[in-house]
């Protein structure tokens, strides 16, 4: 495994492990995990030198970060954890809402220290911007579980331009998280300029375009019923054939290097620049190890022009989630 930097003396494996997959998010999100295979597959990630875990309160909610705690109980000075925080949830425990208030900053902090079962978060991001609470106040509270020694890092996730500048200019962010893949470029025209400019670390989730483009889904009815990719503009019918076009590119570039798709579709991640660390998400040792293998693959200079070319700044089909979704996004 490689190794970067999010931020000043922040060093991560080149490539962490998402964990959503796991415990508590339910058999529609990419199917059911078993949490056995799933602590082992945690195991096996910290054996090939990954450092990076990435949970989050609202997965569950609360029992993927139980599950992430069991795993690396006893395991602490080998991983680097980030966790995130940002909604409110009624009495039945169901999220009802955004709420980045001071109080339930420190609320949620408390919660996913216990239940991880660590000191100290390495990683506290916001999960969703709350248009309620302007951010100052939020990065304030999220500064003083720092001074407090609570949090090591703090970090925001699908924040918009403006909300990054003002929130850097309260507290040191380490690393933004937003969606980033060969299919979801957005953030190459401001997010990610904006980033380097301020020296914040760029996490890319759904690496691999909610599984599209490992090449393994090759129509919708791949998909088992009830999976929530049947609702995602990009997989719809009208959308489907004209994305697969990309995943074909992919798959020729992968035979070239006798690797698998998801390993091209992550190495052209990494190719992006060395502040970028992706977190493919992955409930199997399998999985994971095939995804993992792409911290050592180097793509060409033709390579990486032909995949851009397939894949250029705004050309995949369909919005990358439906209107409530997006109406969260970039504020």
């Amino acid at each position: 495994m490689k190794y970067r930097s999010l931020g000043p003396e922040f060093e991560v494996s080149a490539l962490g492990l998402g964990c959503m997959p796991m415990a508590g998010v339910g058999a529609n999100m990419y199917g059911q995990a078993d949490d056995r295979e799933s602590i082992a597959t945690i195991h096996r990630a910290i054996e090939l030198g990954v450092t990076f875990f990435d949970t989050a309160e609202i997965y569950g909610p609360r029992r993927n970060e139980e599950l992430v705690g069991e795993a690396i109980r006893g395991k602490r000075d080998r991983v680097v954890i980030a966790t995130k925080f940002g909604f409110r949830y009624d009495e039945r425990g169901r999220m009802s809402g955004v709420d980045s208030t001071p109080v339930n900053v420190k609320r949620a902090c408390e919660g996913s220290l216990k239940r991880l079962g660590v000191e100290t978060i390495d990683l506290f991001y916001q999960h969703r911007v709350d248009p309620n609470v302007p951010i100052e106040e939020t990065v304030g509270a999220m500064g003083e579980l720092v001074v407090e020694g609570k949090v090591r890092h703090l970090g925001l996730s699908e924040a918009g331009p403006d909300t990054i500048r003002r929130a850097a200019a309260v507290h040191p962010i380490h690393a933004l998280q937003s969606e980033y893949s060969l299919w979801e470029r957005d953030v190459e025209e401001e997010i990610l300029p904006l980033c380097r400019e301020l020296g914040i670390g760029f996490v890319p989730y759904s690496p691999l375009g909610r599984g599209f483009l490992t090449g393994q889904i090759k129509s919708r009815d791949d998909l088992p019923e009830g999976d929530y990719r049947r609702q995602d503009p990009r997989y719809s019918e009208e959308n489907f054939a004209k994305n697969m076009a990309v995943v074909e590119v992919v798959k020729e570039v992968a035979e070239a290097h006798g690797r698998s798709p998801a390993q091209v579709a992550l190495a052209w991640l990494l190719a992006q620049g060395e502040d970028i660390v992706p977190i493919p998400g992955s409930k199997r040792r399998q999985t994971l190890e095939d995804s993992m293998a792409a911290a050592d693959l180097e793509l060409s200079a033709d390579d990486l022009q032909r995949l851009d070319e397939a894949a250029p700044r705004g050309g995949t089909a369909g919005p990358r989630y439906g209107e409530r979704a997006m109406a969260m996004v970039r504020l």
